[in-house]
């Protein structure tokens, strides 16, 4: 059964419910069997290709610098408590997450293809998640996200030529256009056979239950 989670990648609530997630699962075993599948959702929708200087876009988004700092802060102390180190003060710019979710895409066709690289996108999201939460880096770059492929075991010539055309895009806008359909304004949000199962970052033991029980109506 397919768990879709609708996400940013520079969402820091996405990144923390993964974590999450991920230890509910681990927890959980072979009692429900669930492929994880990442879909797309912009936050930042408008956000020009290029991105733009993060003191700048935050500052207007949230009214003030001082206002940004203090989510910062307040953020990066509950990554902590899941095992996470985030180095907000590396980043610069904030990115369009465009070109990243269409990666996360191309990612998910190779697995389809290669029963080998089955996991290849999960590994991909966790890798994007670090780049730019620990490392600070600019994930709207395609030669950023080129590196980030190759680690993740995509041939990195072939990564970058898909995105520097236009491929994925069509697709990458639908599945976007979907999650609109299925009522998802935030996320992160967990889908399961087309229905919104939950919303947020839960913890591990709200994980545990809910997973619990859609695995239970929806495997009957």
């Amino acid at each position: 059964m397919k768990l879709e989670i609708y996400s940013d990648i520079i969402c820091p609530w996405c990144y923390v419910g993964k974590v999450r997630l991920d230890k509910a699962l681990e927890t959980l075993g072979d009692k429900v069997n669930f492929e994880v599948v990442w879909r797309p959702f912009e936050l930042n929708p408008s956000m020009p290709p290029e991105g733009m200087d993060r003191k700048e876009y935050r500052t207007c988004k949230f009214g003030s610098w001082e206002r940004s700092q203090e989510m910062d802060r307040d953020i990066t102390v509950k990554a902590a408590h899941e095992g996470l180190t985030f180095n907000l003060d590396k980043l610069t710019r904030t990115p369009s997450t465009f070109k990243g979710h269409r990666l996360l895409w191309f990612a998910e066709q190779v697995g389809e293809k290669d029963s080998k690289k089955k996991g290849i996108q999960e590994e991909i999201a966790r890798l994007l998640f670090h780049s730019y939460f620990t490392e600070g880096a600019d994930i709207g770059n395609v030669e950023i996200l080129a590196g980030i492929a190759a680690k993740a075991g995509l041939d990195q010539e072939e990564v970058r030529a898909f995105l520097n055309s236009d491929k994925g895009e069509v697709e990458v806008k639908a599945e976007a256009q979907r999650g609109i359909r299925l009522g998802i304004s935030g996320v992160p949000a967990f889908v399961l056979e087309g229905d919104v199962v939950a919303s947020g970052a839960q913890t591990p033991d709200q994980f545990i239950e809910l997973l619990t029980r859609v695995y239970a109506n929806y495997s009957v």
